[in-house]
Parts: structure tokens; sequence; C-alpha cells
């Protein structure tokens, strides 16, 4: 027995698969959370417009016309880019009447671009009959 040596058992190891799957799905929620924040990143609300048969002159007040060319005008009076949010500061509903022919995305950066703080903005349209020649 003296030049005997012994051997220490073989040990058999098992893989555990498990933490690698829960690693993978772990993952995958970070990756659809982050994702996810990132689309709905821009936050906007929107009601169903209603109906009302109103003359021009008696339509909302503060009133933006957005023309085709990206003109603004407020109330009557042309507002300089960059201006709006100085003039609306007791105002927190601006209500929008924008050229029939202007994309809604062109609509949007007109008004991202103006830094609207704390304004809701209402969307007036203009029905316009057989009667009217349009």
């Amino acid at each position: 027995m003296k030049g005997q040596r012994l051997h220490p058992p073989e040990l058999k190891i098992k893989l555990d698969s498990s933490l690698a799957i829960v690693n993978i799905v772990l993952l995958l929620i970070f990756f659809f959370l982050t994702t996810g924040s990132l689309i709905g990143a821009g936050e906007f609300q929107v009601r169903l417009p209603e109906t009302e048969d109103l003359p021009l002159d008696l339509l909302p007040k503060p009133l933006l016309i957005v023309e085709g060319d990206g003109a603004m005008v407020l109330d009557g009076e042309p507002v300089a880019p960059g201006t709006l949010n100085d003039l609306l500061i007791d105002h927190p509903v601006l209500h929008v009447l924008a050229d029939r022919e202007t994309r809604a995305f062109d609509l949007l950066d007109a008004l991202a671009a103006e830094q609207l703080i704390a304004v809701e903005i209402r969307l007036v349209t203009l029905h316009r009959s057989a009667e009217d020649g349009v």
C-alpha cells in the first residue's frame, strides 16, 4: 500500500441551464422596456372633436391661423417665429386653424418649434358647404 496513490472520486458536474435561461429572459425584458419607453416618449392626448355651427366672428379665442406657407396669425396679428409662447402666457388653451393643404407633420413641427409650455391645443375646422362655392 505504500506505492498506491489514492485518487479522489471523480465528480460529475451537471450543467444547470436555468441560469442562462433566466439571463436571456431578463435581457429580453430590458430590451422591450427600453424600446417601449423610446416609442412612448412623446405624450399626446387626443379627445374627439365636437361639432358646432359658429359664425366666423364667434370662433374661439385665442385663435392661431397657420397658413399654407407656415406663416402664423394669432387673433388677426402676425406672429414672429419663437414668440408664440410669450403671447399665450395668460391663455391655457390655444385654438388652431390650419390651412387645409397643411400636412399634419408640418403643423406639429411648427407648434413644437414654439416650445409651448402648459398650453392645451385644440384644432378648429371650418365646414364649407356646396353653397359656399367649395
